[in-house]
């Protein structure tokens, strides 16, 4: 899998990254808490991502990690999704995919 498609899959599969902040957990970057927060499943997420991103849709349909990272971080209680956004975080060049996990946790629920 390449870099780019390695990171992808990790920062949308993993926000993709902690939807459900704990009280008392330090808080993510304020772009992820919609992702942390978010009440969609596996299925509502994939379809807001490829709706927003065709492309970005077809590397992480391409990629397995990520896709099996977003049922791990959906399926994780509060504290564990907020540690793994964090990880993700601190990834090199994620920041760029920030709004697009921002705008997938924001519209998921809508499908």
């Amino acid at each position: 899998m390449k870099r780019s498609s390695k990171k992808l899959a990790v920062l949308v599969g993993g926000f993709a990254l902690s939807w459900t902040a704990a009280a008392g957990i330090a808080a993510a970057d304020p772009g992820l808490d919609s992702a942390i927060n978010t009440t969609c499943n596996y299925s509502q997420a994939v379809a807001a991502l490829n709706a927003i991103s065709p492309q970005a849709g077809k590397q992480f349909s391409a990629a397995p990690a990520a896709q099996a990272w977003l049922r791990t971080f959906l399926n994780a209680p509060p504290g564990q999704r907020q540690q793994m956004a964090q990880q993700a975080e601190n990834l090199p060049g994620a920041a760029q995919y920030f709004g697009l996990v921002e705008q997938m946790a924001g519209t998921c629920s809508n499908y």
